[in-house]
């Protein structure tokens, strides 16, 4: 499982990093690119924030926060045993470092990199493939969660009233 969880982080960090250097290549100076009318759009941005701009002057902070991610995801992918989660964290991690990468080495520098957008969601927002990656993983992690499979494969069965119980250490 950790093989494919490493690969699945470098293969969506390297496709991060190609797309956002293409982004940069092709797009800068442009008028943004309508894909759907004004629905989906091609746009430059440097984000010195997290989602929705959130926090634009605690870049350094949001970079700290992505490396404690980061390592806890490294510590819980001991127990892996499920595929899913395996591609849960593979996607979160892969993301989490697409995005780092930018704050440590893009403008202004490190560790207050602005992350590159350019994806244009209606106006609403503008992300990259990272923020892609995360998203998808957060939406694995609570389906998973909810269907009661946990990291390493085990699945909890809900109780009469809903609740899923506690594992039991005679498993």
């Amino acid at each position: 499982m950790l093989g494919r969880l490493a690969a699945i982080t470098v293969v969506l960090t390297a496709i991060d990093q190609l797309t956002k250097w293409w982004a940069e290549r092709e797009l800068a100076g442009r008028e943004p690119i309508q894909l759907v009318g004004d629905l989906l759009q091609l746009r430059l941005l440097y984000n010195s924030g997290a989602a929705f701009s959130i926090a634009t002057g605690l870049t350094w902070l949001l970079t700290l926060l992505v490396v404690v991610v980061i390592a806890a995801v490294i510590r819980a992918s001991a127990k892996l045993g499920s595929t899913p989660w395996t591609i849960a964290l593979g996607l979160l991690l892969g993301g989490a470092f697409g995005n780092l990468i930018d704050r440590l080495f893009r403008d202004p520098g490190f560790p207050e990199g602005h992350v590159v957008d350019f994806i244009d969601y209606g106006g609403l927002f503008v992300g990259n493939v990272a923020d892609i990656a995360i998203t998808a993983a957060a939406v694995l992690i609570a389906i998973l969660t909810w269907r009661g499979v946990s990291i390493d494969g085990a699945r909890r069965a809900a109780s009469p009233d809903g609740a899923t119980p506690a594992p039991s250490d005679d498993a």
